[in-house]
């Protein structure tokens, strides 16, 4: 996601030396700073760090990605990272149409980035191959694969299907037969 959003302010935005903190502690176009819990230098203990959630925003229900979390306003995410979006850059990147749909649980923080009228481009903040499993794979690989695999819409419907039956018990909504 932080590579994607440089790349997006680079060539779309017209800043030709958007940079991260990581790469450039200079440059006046750091898009992706260090977050302020990450000391810079110290690489001991400063991460942000375990399982957080994260909100998608109002008007983001057109989202390709949101759509295989089904009916979840948040999502539950592991986390690790020491680096973040650039708050100075927020409205410049949103106004040329970078959509922000996942923010923290403060709507401070970037989690989810995607493009609208693209097959899937998405970014996410958080590592979705922390809680992905080979018979349950993680929504953002699983819409990666299945958008590159031509399938997307297919494999979405059968994942909202298989959600609407975790509600069912014996094939009945709400009924318990023992």
């Amino acid at each position: 996601m932080q590579i994607a959003v440089i790349e997006f302010a680079r060539n779309i935005c017209g800043i030709s030396d958007a940079t991260s903190m990581e790469f450039d502690a200079i440059s006046d176009d750091r898009v992706i700073i260090d977050m302020p819990e990450h000391h810079g230098g110290d690489m001991g203990g400063t991460m942000r760090l375990g399982l957080r959630p994260t909100i998608f925003q109002e008007g983001s229900e057109w989202s390709r990605l949101r759509a295989l979390y089904g009916e979840k306003r948040t999502i539950e995410e592991r986390h690790r990272h020491r680096y973040e979006v650039n708050p100075a850059y927020i409205e410049q990147l949103e106004s040329n149409g970078f959509n922000f749909i996942g923010k923290d649980d403060k709507g401070v923080r970037m989690e989810i980035i995607e493009l609208k009228d693209h097959p899937w481009f998405v970014g996410v903040q958080f590592h979705p191959e922390y809680l992905s499993r080979v018979l349950y794979p993680s929504k953002p690989y699983l819409g990666f694969v299945a958008a590159a695999a031509g399938c997307l819409d297919s494999v979405t419907r059968e994942v909202l299907a298989e959600a609407d039956q975790e509600h069912l018990v014996n094939g009945v909504n709400g009924v318990k037969f023992s």
